[in-house]
């Protein structure tokens, strides 16, 4: 039971920490009032656990502080806080765990600290508007169609030759018009939202667009391997969708396994019919034999 106890004194000091290092670097003053409350609470919460188990913990990692603040820059304050408050639900599950053993006077002090807790992201979350929340749809959108088009271009050119540099320009040149109309499909989307800036909402597509397709199109022009080529190429954009659908499940507090499980899916089975496609042209037309007989 005490071993448990240090556990949440650990816990809550550490949340403590991590709110009041939050609110030291927000600029914004109503962000800055609500990170600097919820410090407060954390720390009231840190004192209950502190008194009951008598165990005073070591102050947490500075790298760890680090890491969250350059995340928090990197990401955004709603990225950081729905982490937080992920974290926030498993603690409650062991609180509610506790309460039935705890006396009568402990009880009553948990089962205030339990409902400040359930509090905690509709009072932080309620408070917050992002651009990159607002706008993530649509860089969501450059993303995953860029990654699901041009992995299948250059699956195609895998099928009809071999040679990585036409794969590679083949795929920026695919991308730079798509992106654009992308980009247009983008503002004319957003034209029906009146919340959302046409084009803003149009350039962050396109370059989103554009961006994934020079990661991607990038090992066509480092080797002469075409299948290296294909595959470093899929495992950027693989890493690229799961990294992004993580993140834009996390903002919209959902399960992001199945999503990336079916984007992924999307992404290779797309690749696949269109290598099967483009060695089917090309055995039709003799591409390969054709390039093969101008430098043979």
């Amino acid at each position: 039971m005490r071993e448990e106890l240090k556990k949440y004194v650990l816990d809550e000091y550490n949340d403590y920490i991590t709110y009041k290092s939050l609110a030291e670097m927000e600029n914004d003053e109503v962000r800055r009032r609500i990170l600097s409350n919820l410090s407060t609470k954390e720390y009231e919460h840190y004192t209950f656990w502190l008194q009951l188990s008598g165990y005073k913990p070591n102050p947490p990692s500075r790298i760890r502080i680090r890491l969250i603040m350059m995340f928090r820059r990197l990401l955004g304050l709603v990225f950081i806080a729905r982490l937080l408050e992920r974290h926030e639900r498993s603690v409650i599950k062991w609180y509610r765990e506790l309460y039935t053993i705890l006396p009568a006077k402990e009880r009553e002090t948990l089962f205030h600290i339990i409902r400040e807790e359930e509090e905690h992201e509709k009072m932080l979350i309620g408070e917050i508007e992002e651009t990159i929340v607002k706008y993530l749809g649509y860089i969501v959108l450059g993303l995953a169609d860029a990654i699901i088009e041009i992995s299948g271009v250059h699956a195609g050119f895998l099928g009809a030759t071999s040679v990585t540099l036409l794969a590679g320009v083949a795929g920026l040149v695919v991308g730079f018009a798509a992106s654009i109309s992308m980009a247009v499909a983008a503002y004319l989307q957003a034209k029906q939202a009146p919340t959302i800036v046409p084009l803003k909402a149009a350039i962050l597509t396109g370059i989103t667009y554009i961006l994934t397709v020079i990661l991607q199109a990038l090992p066509f022009f480092l080797t002469t391997d075409i299948l290296n080529a294909f595959a470093v190429s899929i495992i950027i954009s693989i890493t690229l969708l799961a990294g992004f659908t993580y993140y834009g499940a996390v903002i919209r507090d959902i399960d992001s396994r199945r999503e990336i499980a079916t984007n992924i899916a999307l992404t290779l089975g797309t690749a696949t019919a269109t290598y099967v496609f483009g060695d089917l042209l090309s055995s039709w037309l003799g591409i390969k034999s054709f390039y093969g007989g101008i430098h043979g």
